[in-house]
């Protein structure tokens, strides 16, 4: 975990956990077992059951191609180093097996040596020897997990750093110190000769992400961790690509890590602008522990659009007491697992981001009792362990309901498959629909105490038949359940209190209806229009100029024709010229967002008179930028 303040009473809190006593009632679980905790099949809609008769629906225009889910094989594998050779290979499976969570990626922490770092289990071995030479014996357990995630075939596999050796550090240790400017050439050939070996072993690195969180110091040294300042960025960057690229290695660069989405949108721009930087750059790197609200997640997309770069979110852990704020608690319950439901539906819907990957795989940060909810641990891991494993010898296996949350995505959406935002769903449900090779995966999330009906209309690619459906509830872990119903392009269903689902339906075509209403201003209650000089509100007559059709190109086509970006303004075209100042995306938040700037159709001013403009603006969350069809 990587937040400045908090972070060090969190170090202070591993340390202290390594006294605690084992929990008791413990239980091994092999990944079969793991899998095999379900619950019976959900016949009938529960006792309490909400009725809703509208449809929501699935837009037929696609957001963005998901690249993958994944998680980090940081810190834990300093402990795992310790345990049975079979415990650390049913883990495996269970990370990165089809019968597990089929992680898509893993992020492979590249160690500074832990110069300095006060906690073992937080201060990973490089491969440096005083001499210069290399020691690749070094790091055992982590190479072993990074191998076994290669053997697998998990698609994407991430060299991440924290620090650099202390020997390129200002203060000569692996936390709160600079990389020195004249070292980082050093740096980067240190990377490109860790990414070569492994290369050589069969193990082909995808990514390299050279700093993490570079406005924290991490000078409490409870953890490996450097500063970097913007203007060193770029310069670290273009120095890592450009090793990587003269030795025809195939890793790129994935950057900066930030802490919060408001530092990446804020400072990401200042260094990827820099002369011969962006071209080393393959994905954009946010974390999201500001617990960022709409306006700051559809900011990374604008982030993003004006790179020309996808973004992914690539760390996030640590929420609790019943939201998705920075809190110190451990809860292993379905609580925990909803929130981490919607952090991941929130960054994927909102902020458009191509990957989704959790911090720490596993942790020992219990607080006590593994199976009991309570405010001395952390919401850090997937799966948990004795603290006291060296002591004890208890290495049993502590699951929490984030490992099987988690897994409601990564083992259903898989590479490659497109996302589609959903409108219109009932109040305290989430939805997103994604589709690939004929394929549609709709994850749902229930939050509510009571079961809710759900219709799910699809425009583009109608469901043919409803293939298997998987819940994951306070009762049940990854539970086949009924499947739902299907019929004339709408799939019906019953959701279970507190629930996350997931319904694999077959698709067939590719085509679709292109859904056609009024946009109607969630501030105003009037509706868009707009024509060559530009757009405004109205109130809502039911004329042919309020009606707007959206089809799976992503255009608002209108009686005056196509809707189009031109600068701030808007306009409308007569033909579609299939630039993306003409495509749109219908976020489930009711955000209409123009896909080449990344901003919000706004009405300017939250004005309310007919007449008032609309414009695009960056997406602020407000009512002004709230639109529904009807």
């Amino acid at each position: 975990m990587h937040v400045s303040h908090p972070h060090t009473a969190y170090s202070r809190t591993a340390r202290s956990r390594t006294t605690r006593p084992r929990g008791k009632g413990s239980f091994l679980l092999t990944a079969s077992a793991a899998l095999a905790v379900t619950a019976a099949l959900l016949t009938t809609p529960p006792a309490g059951a909400t009725e809703s008769t509208a449809a929501a629906e699935v837009s037929p225009h696609a957001a963005q191609t998901i690249d993958n889910f994944g998680a980090s094989g940081a810190w834990w594998v300093n402990d795992l180093k310790n345990f049975d050779p079979e415990v650390r290979a049913r883990l495996a499976g269970l990370l990165f097996s089809k019968d597990g969570l089929a992680l898509s990626s893993y992020r492979y922490n590249i160690g500074g040596g832990g110069t300095g770092v006060a906690y073992a289990p937080r201060a990973p071995e490089d491969f440096l020897r005083p001499d210069g030479g290399y020691d690749w014996s070094k790091d055992e357990a982590g190479r072993y997990f990074l191998h076994a995630a290669a053997e697998y075939g998990v698609k994407d596999l991430i060299g991440f750093v924290n620090s650099a050796p202390a020997r390129w550090t200002t203060n000569g240790k692996s936390c709160g110190g600079h990389l020195k400017a004249e070292n980082e050439r050093d740096f980067a050939k240190y990377i490109a000769d860790v990414t070569g070996h492994f290369a050589k072993q069969g193990v082909r690195l995808d990514y390299i992400s050279p700093f993490n969180e570079p406005t924290n110091s991490f000078d409490s040294c409870g953890q490996e961790g450097m500063l970097v300042d913007v203007g060193q960025r770029d310069d670290i960057v273009r120095a890592l690509g450009a090793e990587q690229r003269a030795r025809h290695q195939k890793a790129t660069v994935i950057a900066d890590e930030s802490t919060s989405t408001v530092k990446f949108n804020s400072e990401v721009p200042q260094w990827i602008s820099q002369p011969g930087t962006a071209r080393y750059v393959s994905r954009l790197a946010h974390h999201t522990y500001d617990n960022p609200g709409d306006a700051d997640r559809a900011r990374v997309y604008e982030t993003a659009r004006a790179a020309g770069i996808p973004s992914w979110s690539t760390e996030i852990c640590c929420f609790g007491k019943g939201g998705t704020g920075w809190a110190q608690e451990y809860d292993p319950t379905i609580d925990g697992g909803l929130n981490l439901s919607r952090i991941i539906y929130k960054d994927l819907a909102t902020a458009h981001d191509s990957a989704f990957q959790w911090w720490v795989a596993l942790s020992e940060m219990t607080g006590g009792d593994p199976h009991a909810r309570n405010d001395e641990g952390w919401n850090d891991g997937l799966i948990y362990y004795d603290p006291a494993y060296a002591t004890n010898g208890n290495q049993t296996l502590y699951f929490t309901k984030r490992y099987y949350a988690l897994g409601q995505y990564s083992k259903f959406v898989r590479p490659g498959a497109a996302l589609h935002n959903v409108t219109g769903v009932p109040d305290g449900v989430e939805v997103s629909a994604y589709h690939r090779t004929g394929t549609w995966v709709v994850v749902v999330n229930n939050h509510n105490a009571t079961g809710t009906a759900l219709n799910l209309h699809f425009n583009s690619g109608t469901p043919v038949r409803a293939r298997q459906a998987v819940r994951t509830s306070a009762g049940e872990n990854w539970a086949r359940v009924a499947k739902p119903s299907v019929s004339g392009g709408t799939m019906s269903a019953t959701l279970a209190p507190r629930s996350i689902t997931t319904y694999v339906l077959d698709r067939k075509g590719h085509g679709g209806s292109a859904p056609t209403g009024a946009l109607v201003g969630g501030q105003s209650g009037k509706c868009l229009t707009a024509d060559a000089s530009g757009a405004a509100i109205a109130g809502c007559t039911g004329a042919a100029g309020q009606a707007w059709s959206y089809d799976a190109r992503g255009t608002l086509q209108g009686a005056n024709g196509y809707l189009t970006a031109a600068g701030s303004d808007l306009t409308t075209s007569a033909a579609y010229s299939g630039a993306d100042t003409q495509r749109w995306l219908l976020n489930s938040n009711g955000q209409i967002v123009n896909e080449a700037s990344g901003r919000c159709l706004d009405v300017s001013g939250q004005a309310t008179a007919d007449g008032s403009k609309v414009i695009l603006y960056s997406c602020s969350g407000g009512a002004n930028e709230a639109w529904t069809r009807r």
